[in-house]
């Protein structure tokens, strides 16, 4: 089936360009498979629209956290449409983004895991109570499996605390070093105010997105697998 990955969408020309990179690297890692992109807003094709040629696909939420979007604005748009769809599970959380938090932390010039290093955990915050739980227990886990001097959690909007108030905050309780893990996709206005606002509060470096890490080709495909293979089976079983 092919799979149809379907991105925020955003004014910001650099956060398509994210997109189709991370979808670029999953046509090289999976040659043969059909994989189209979509957007909820701001950019086209819409889902219904990448949709519409097919009669069978897995949607794929390029969404790091399962929130309104992926509960509200996805089945809104598969609402009637005429294609049999199987939509997987967003991104996160899954522990490969984690790593690739480590690796933008590594490209940046931190030290994975340094106990003189304090992390701020940002993401974009929502107004889901669960989506923010969900942050906080990566920033949980994360502090469990590395022992750095802390890890905390920030949101760029909708809840608190926000990323400049963390950073000041562990300054203020001795942290040596302060560094800034953006859990965020692509570049944008959130990305953008995050960096701005972190280094003038005494971040020491502020990461880069996620962007199209390996790791991130690695669950999208991960869940499409998932959902294809189940798929395939109920089909069997019903012939």
């Amino acid at each position: 089936m092919p799979l149809v990955a379907v991105a925020h969408g955003s004014r910001d020309p650099r956060a398509a360009a994210v997109a189709e990179a991370l979808l670029h690297r999953v046509r090289l890692a999976r040659p043969g498979l059909d994989v189209r992109i979509s957007y909820l807003d701001h950019v086209k094709p819409s889902l219904t629209t990448a949709l519409a040629p097919l009669d069978r696909a897995v949607v794929v939420p390029l969404l790091l956290t399962a929130a309104y979007h992926s509960k509200v604005d996805i089945p809104g748009a598969l609402a009637g449409i005429g294609t049999r769809v199987e939509v997987s599970p967003t991104l996160g959380p899954d522990p490969l983004l984690t790593a690739a938090l480590e690796r933008r932390l590594t490209e940046a010039g931190a030290g994975i895991g340094d106990p003189g290093t304090a992390v701020v955990l940002v993401s974009a915050g929502s107004s889901d109570v669960s989506a923010n739980a969900t942050i906080r227990k990566i920033a949980r886990d994360w502090a469990r499996s590395r022992p750095w001097w802390a890890v905390t959690t920030a949101f760029a909007s909708a809840s608190g605390p926000r990323p400049a108030d963390a950073v000041t905050m562990l300054r203020a309780a001795g942290a040596p070093r302060v560094v800034v893990a953006p859990y965020l996709l692509a570049p944008g206005h959130f990305a953008d105010k995050v960096a701005r606002e972190t280094l003038a509060a005494g971040a020491d470096l502020v990461a880069d997105g996620l962007g199209p890490a390996p790791e991130l080709v690695r669950i999208v495909l991960n869940r499409y697998d998932a959902v294809a293979v189940a798929a395939e089976r109920l089909e069997y079983l019903r012939a």
